[in-house]
């Protein structure tokens, strides 16, 4: 076995610690390999032995503080509507715990925390009216906390310092703070009404009732700013979208209203088809006071399935943290943790919050090592639902599904903006401080319904009574800062006047506005690539690697420290590989897949591959990581044993397909240079993230000029395995490309929307994977994957076939056909039923007349390399396509019209379609049923042949 020297071994081993009850019930071996970062530890001092003795003395009031701590917000203000149904709260009474004295003294030494964090005073005693007092400020104001069920007791501290000293000053706006805000929320009501004006049938989703969100979003930009945060990625749903657009993110409102009126906001070269006003993006640089550098601030494209966004919006931060690592480490600056720089923003609805079962996958990825981000702000922009709550979650707080995570939660009233802004301040320092999500619950409402043009009285008919008849935020807002002599009446009335002459200019200039002046395309890191359906393009590049590059990555691929050791059946592993590598002959899968990930690290590409348990790979082919027997620390070979600055970073996931497909497809948005990959455990489990695939994948190009090389790999094939366990469900995947129908010989390739491929062997695997990054684009890779094919010895592939000169073949034609003309039948297919049937046709012994012929790529159909390989067979009687698959599923479907279309240029008769009949499912579970069916399909290709 190769070895390196034990030095290399020690950067990536556990360290050496006693079991805990934590480190036994969560295993942390995976933290150490390329992509773990170390935390930021945070501490707080322990209460001092003087504290601890006044705790025991003073339990009673330790009791009550605590309660006011954990049941405050129970009772605070936080409903502007004043609609909360409150209860009287008796664990806040102090004379439950038989403190009935208001006047009495006690020492609150270590236990109201009114001074500095580690300053110990010694005693200090405040009258029980004076605690009260203070605490219920605290508490039972217009913020309200949630942080006593963090099981961690530095976090709980840093809230009770946090909140409980004593400063005046603390919290306190300038005057010209409060005038930003003033402007902030004066603007976006003038820019309400002024659509609702123009456009009176628009359904724009606007802010009326919930302006707050801007101010918060305001402030939470200006503290990232100033405490080092670059860059700032949003994902966020519709509401109050256009004014964040308009607004703080500075999209020109020519451009919106150019939309508005039924332009496109993409140049029409692109052939694009856009998406809604409310799906409209922007990422301005903004420089705020007090920042050493601009903030960039990206808002993601989003689609109309509420929260599908926010796992996009992480996997781009995540990926672009890592670049941003990569470049400070060549410059020698090693000290940057996940979240110093970048950060992730996310917005959500309250129904949405409570009812998408995405958040909670997204909650569950924040704090594992390969998916942290180093900590998400979460604005929950609570209007109310057209569905009242009672029946819209089971939950007291739409917010109660962050506690899974044990994320603190800070609600505030959307009716006071200074503690709107109050609240933003603690939950970015919390999460600046910590590293870790926080939901501040913005609670608002919403002046009309779902959108303009809906009756929200229709179902809630108090509730808009109430909201009719009171005056807006901003207009409060406004007559607060005029009555305490911050504004005039004259200078508010001017800003709005001369907001609205501004917007009034822009719609003037619609008429002449140029589609394409707010994008963002090729742009940065994306800078040196080509649309794909230019004439630069370049869909099939030379893929193969020169023997020896090859052969060094093999032997690297198998390379451990001296002194680690591994599983004992993992030893024939890696003699088959090096013995693979040394004859050139019967490589397998996992060792082309190795080849593939080595050779791109070597140009300096790296690779993240995800999914579930995908280190050592589903079906125990992969040992792209391996864990030493005796102290189960990690190694990654390539990444240990190869030279280079491309690295492999294997994200073994949570037990998540939308959320983690969301994440590697945000990965995929924010660096051309890695090629990221999930892959299912099984090919259909995909279903559990349709939505990604819907809106995000196989659309987001056409949508939104979005290019994407994330490959999805999908293990594929009728095995026995029953009903769900079969099929990748090849056939949805090609229903939702735009492969042309038709046979163009004159054209340029079609540019279509996903490249769906169905591999039979190593090597075509290896060009594939290659072919991702080796193109000047980038395209979605749907890999119908192989099971049973991983280790069959009749599917290995020679060195050569991955060697230089080499490339991906559309279509394998069958190489035991020495003379076309004595084939009788010509049997088209796709996957691992070619090997069935090679072996079947050898037992019948008709080598001579019958061909198999394998279309490889789907899609784009291969016309023309389908017609060159089908006219050597000119005296075939027939041509037919052979499938495992029910004849309703599978790729029939798709491959009938466009092997007709071939067919009829070559003169034939149409092709014949052979197989299983139509099916409710893919496969049966009754194995006696599975076996006579198979052996049919076996049997058809056969039929009638001599």
């Amino acid at each position: 076995m190769a070895n390196v020297r034990a030095t290399s071994y020690l950067l990536t081993a556990p360290r050496t610690r006693r079991p805990t009850l934590s480190t036994q019930l969560r295993r942390t071996y995976y933290d150490y390999s390329y992509g773990y970062r170390e935390p930021r530890k945070f501490t707080l001092p322990d209460y001092t032995p003087t504290q601890l003795e006044n705790r025991v003395v003073n339990a009673p009031l330790l009791r009550y503080v605590d309660s006011l701590r954990t049941h405050g917000h129970r009772a605070a203000r936080v409903d502007p509507l004043d609609l909360l149904q409150r209860e009287e709260v008796a664990a806040l009474n102090p004379t439950r715990y038989g403190l009935d004295d208001p006047a009495r003294a006690y020492d609150i030494n270590g236990i109201v925390w009114n001074r500095p964090v580690g300053e110990d005073a010694g005693p200090e005693h405040w009258p029980l009216e004076r605690i009260t007092r203070h605490l219920r400020d605290v508490y039972v104001g217009r913020i309200a906390y949630e942080y006593m069920h963090s099981p961690s007791k530095t976090e709980r501290l840093w809230f009770s310092h946090m909140l409980e000293k004593e400063n005046d000053e603390e919290g306190r706006l300038a005057p010209e703070e409060r005038k930003r805000i003033h402007e902030i929320l004066a603007h976006s009501e003038v820019f309400d009404q002024f659509l609702q004006l123009k456009f009176p049938n628009l359904k724009r989703y606007g802010l009326e009732g919930g302006e707050s969100m801007l101010p918060a979003l305001d402030a939470l930009f200006a503290s990232a700013s100033q405490a080092g945060v670059e860059h700032i990625i949003i994902g966020m749903p519709h509401r109050g979208r256009l004014n964040l657009l308009a607004g703080l993110l500075e999209f020109p409102p020519s451009a919106l209203f150019h939309k508005i009126k039924g332009g496109s906001e993409v140049p029409e070269e692109y052939g694009a088809v856009g998406d809604v006003i409310s799906h409209l993006t922007a990422s301005p640089t903004l420089q705020y006071p007090g920042a050493q550098k601009p903030l960039k601030v990206s808002l993601l494209p989003n689609p109309s399935h509420l929260e599908a966004v926010n796992p996009v919006a992480l996997g781009k931060t995540r990926a672009k943290q890592f670049a941003l690592f990569k470049e400070l480490e060549r410059a020698g600056e090693t000290g940057c943790l996940p979240g110093d720089r970048v950060m992730c923003v996310q917005l959500h609805g309250d129904a949405s919050f409570t009812g998408q079962g995405i958040v909670m996958e997204g909650l569950g990825l924040s704090n594992l090592p390969h998916y942290t981000v180093g900590g998400s702000v979460h604005l929950v922009v609570n209007i109310g639902y057209t569905t009242p709550a009672s029946s819209a979650r089971s939950s007291l707080y739409c917010s109660d599904v962050a506690k899974m995570i044990n994320a603190p939660v800070l609600h505030v009233n959307g009716d006071y903006p200074e503690d709107v802004q109050r609240a933003i301040d603690i939950a970015f320092k919390y999460r600046n401080y910590f590293r870790k999500d926080i939901i501040v619950d913005l609670i608002v409402y919403r002046r009309w319904g779902h959108n303009e043009l809906d009756e929200p009285a229709f179902t809630q008919p108090l509730m808009y009574e109430k909201i009719r008849s009171r005056r807006s935020v901003p207009a409060l807002y406004e007559e607060r800062l005029i009555d305490e002599n911050v504004l005039t009446k004259d200078a508010a009335e001017s800003i709005r006047a001369n907001h609205k002459e501004f917007l009034a200019s822009e719609l003037a200039a619609a008429a002449s506005h140029k589609p394409g002046s707010t994008l963002s395309v090729l742009q940065g890191q994306w800078k040196g690539l080509v649309w794909p359906a230019s004439r630069e393009a370049v869909w099939d590049p030379e893929t193969g690697v020169e023997q020896g590059t090859l052969k060094k990555v093999g032997r690297a691929s198998v390379t451990v420290p001296e002194g680690f050791v591994i599983h004992p059946r993992l030893q024939r592993h890696v003699k088959n590989r090096l013995q693979a590598m040394e004859s050139g002959v019967g490589l397998d899968w996992a060792t082309a897949e190795a080849l593939a990930f080595g050779s791109l690290m070597l140009e300096g590409y790296d690779v993240r591959i995800s999914g579930q348990d995908v280190g050592r790979g589903t079906f125990s082919q992969r040992h792209a990581m391996l864990v030493d027997q005796r102290t189960e620390g990690v190694v990654v070979p390539l990444n240990l044993a190869l030279d280079c600055s491309g690295r492999l970073e294997l994200a073994n996931s949570s037990l998540s397909e939308m959320g983690v497909l969301g994440f590697e497809y945000g990965v995929s948005w924010e660096k051309p240079d890695i090629l990221p990959i999930w892959e299912a455990q099984f090919g259909d489990f995909f279903n559990g993230a349709q939505v990604i695939i819907d809106t995000f994948i196989s659309s987001a190009e056409t949508k939104w000029l979005k290019q994407s090389g994330i490959v999805l790999l999908l293990p594929h094939g009728l095995d026995g395995a029953g009903p769900e366990h079969s099929s990748s469900r090849i056939e949805r995947m090609l229903q939702l490309t735009n492969d042309p129908y038709t046979f163009d010989t004159g054209s340029e390739p079609a540019n279509v929307n996903m490249n769906v491929v169905f591999p039979t062997t190593p090597a075509q695997y290896f060009h594939l994977l290659r072919r991702q990054l080796k193109r000047n684009f980038r395209k979605p890779l749907v890999v119908a994957g192989p099971k049973g094919l991983l280790r069959l010895a009749a599917a290995g592939s020679p060195l050569e076939d991955l060697a230089t000169g080499s490339r991906f073949r559309p279509v394998l034609d069958d190489a035991a056909v020495s003379d076309p003309s004595t084939v009788a039948r010509v049997v088209c297919m796709t996957g691992k039923l070619y090997y069935d049937l090679v072996k079947e046709r050898q037992k019948r012994g008709l080598d001579g007349k019958v061909a198999f012929v394998r279309i490889e790529e789907l899609s784009p159909f291969p016309f023309q390399a389908t017609m060159d390989v089908l006219s050597r067979y000119g005296d075939a009687k027939e041509i037919v396509w052979l499938q495992e698959e029910p004849r309703n599923q599978g790729a029939w479907t798709h491959v009938q019209p466009r092997l007709n279309a071939v067919l009829d240029r070559l003169g034939r008769d149409k092709v014949v379609f052979k197989g299983r009949k139509e099916d409710a499912v893919p496969a049966p579970g009754i194995a006696s049923l599975y076996g006579a069916q198979q052996k049919a399909v076996i049997d058809a290709a056969f039929d009638r042949l001599q």
